[in-house]
């Protein structure tokens, strides 16, 4: 029997493959980046041809590089941006709308004529989701309202909707497989996450015929078998999760109070709840965690748009870098006493303010700010925001975690990963294998196929790589989040505004 599970990863700004082996080491990997889309202002879109495609493609280069052929693959799992929104015609397979990204904005002044409805408490209690555009139902509604025909066609029964992993599942199995994960679904805004059904109530809210939603399955499921022309083979598709449930399993946070945080294109904190769904006081989400066997363990999120897109933007949109990884050493040249903070609010700010109309800012430039100085403070963001969760997460109730598993391309930067440690005042473990998105997707399929055999098996193979503790003093520290509470309260929307 084959002992290799080939993980698809499809992320925001790339597509990624990687064969991980039967103790869940990456072995082989292949990944392309995809054009980002932004036709006005708040909008921002992907082309799903171009997401099949480099899926494609990554797929069979990691294959290759392995020399290995579709019978040496136990499974494919698939993880992926959670709430992107396609919608497809049910027999060409052809999308009839770019995706809409979870990024994107268009949709919030609907979000707040339903909002100012008073139908904001029902949709928290049944989905555990605030109204917000960054959720999938209002990008359904915006596709089926504003593409002509399309309305008509979906109350026909020919469109069908998916998220990324759906969407990839369908094309994989060359239209066999109409079905997506509870992680996925739960990030819609109409599952209903008590029940694990769609909400009747909720689809009539936003006006979305049935027809088009995928079946919900458990994480680690029969999804279906991959053509046999796409890899020279059938491959069954078993494991599937959004990415930052991904992650959690990948993290091994299997017990209630365990929590990590991913730093990717956006930063997500997730903390395990157990069985019980915990009500956020504080503007964060409740969400599934994962589900197997029919059983879900719930966990509360807080999700920061702009992470890694930050320092993208300083890469492409001031050219003050060329690549990523120089941010190290010039966050370490940056002068400790500058007061900049740059707030990444690009596409309105995530948990747990929920302002989609902020804008980004930079503040307390002096003539001695250099390019350091600003790369610094555009990774100082990402920890400022993490601080911002975990407190929100404290003021629920939830203990203060002594300390924070961390993941995603970003925490390379052991900078980033001491100021993490410092501003928190918590110990950071950074994993062996970062990429824990698409090794957690790869735990949850190998499950199905028989390669791991239960989650005390997962969490023993689990390894940190390096732990860092905090070396910062309270004042220091207080006089920092200070300082970036005060930049945040001057980009937020005021009232009537």
């Amino acid at each position: 029997m084959s002992q290799y599970i080939l993980a698809i990863d499809q992320g925001t700004t790339s597509s990624r493959a990687i064969v991980f082996d039967h103790k869940g080491r990456p072995l082989w990997s292949d990944q392309q980046e995809f054009n980002q889309i932004f036709p006005h202002d708040g909008w921002v879109e992907h082309n799903p041809e171009e997401i099949w495609q480099t899926t494609l493609s990554v797929c069979r280069g990691a294959l290759k590089k392995g020399r290995l052929s579709a019978s040496d693959i136990a499974a494919i799992g698939i993880t992926n941006q959670r709430e992107t929104t396609v919608v497809w015609d049910k027999k060409t397979g052809e999308p009839i709308y770019n995706a809409i990204v979870w990024q994107d904005r268009r949709t919030a002044d609907f979000c707040e004529t339903i909002r100012q409805q008073g139908h904001e408490e029902r949709i928290v209690e049944k989905t555990g989701l605030l109204i917000d555009p960054y959720f999938s139902a209002t990008k359904i509604r915006w596709i089926l309202d504003n593409v002509e025909g399309a309305r008509e066609k979906a109350e026909a029964g020919e469109l069908l909707f998916g998220t990324i992993d759906c969407f990839l599942l369908w094309r994989l199995t060359e239209g066999e497989s109409h079905k997506t994960d509870a992680t996925n679904a739960s990030r819609t805004m109409l599952l209903n996450i008590h029940t694990q059904e769609w909400d009747s109530e909720l689809l009539e809210l936003f006006d979305i015929p049935a027809q088009l939603l995928p079946e919900v399955m458990d994480c680690s499921a029969d999804f279906g078998n991959t053509s046999a022309n796409l890899f020279g083979g059938e491959i069954a598709v078993t494991g599937m999760a959004g990415d930052q449930q991904a992650a959690l399993f990948g993290q091994a946070c299997f017990e209630p109070g365990m929590a990590k945080s991913t730093y990717g294109t956006g930063c997500f904190l997730v903390l395990n709840t157990g069985n019980k769904a915990v009500k956020s006081e504080n503007r964060l989400l409740t969400t599934v965690g994962y589900r197997l066997n029919g059983e879900v363990t719930y966990a509360i999120e807080g999700s920061i748009f702009i992470a890694g897109a930050a320092v993208q933007w300083l890469r492409d949109g001031l050219r003050l870098i060329e690549h990523a990884r120089e941010t190290e050493a010039l966050a370490e040249k940056a002068n400790a006493e500058s007061a900049a903070y740059l707030v990444p609010a690009f596409t309105g700010l995530g948990a747990p303010y929920w302002d989609p109309n902020a804008r980004g800012a930079i503040f307390g430039l002096t003539r001695d700010t250099g390019i350091a100085e600003i790369v610094a403070a555009g990774l100082q963001s990402v920890c400022y925001q993490t601080k911002d969760l975990m407190k929100a997460m404290e003021a629920d109730g939830a203990a203060k975690p002594t300390t924070l598993r961390v993941d995603g391309g970003m925490v390379k930067n052991n900078w980033l990963v001491q100021f993490l440690s410092d501003i928190l005042d918590a110990r950071v473990e950074r994993p062996e294998i970062t990429e824990t998105t698409a090794l957690g997707v790869a735990y949850l399929a190998g499950m199905q196929v028989g390669i791991f055999e239960s989650l005390e098996q997962i969490s023993e193979l689990w390894f940190c790589e390096r732990a860092f503790d905090v070396s910062m003093e309270e004042d220091q520290r207080s006089t920092l989040y200070q300082g970036w509470l005060d930049a945040v309260e001057r980009v937020k929307t005021k009232p009537g505004e």
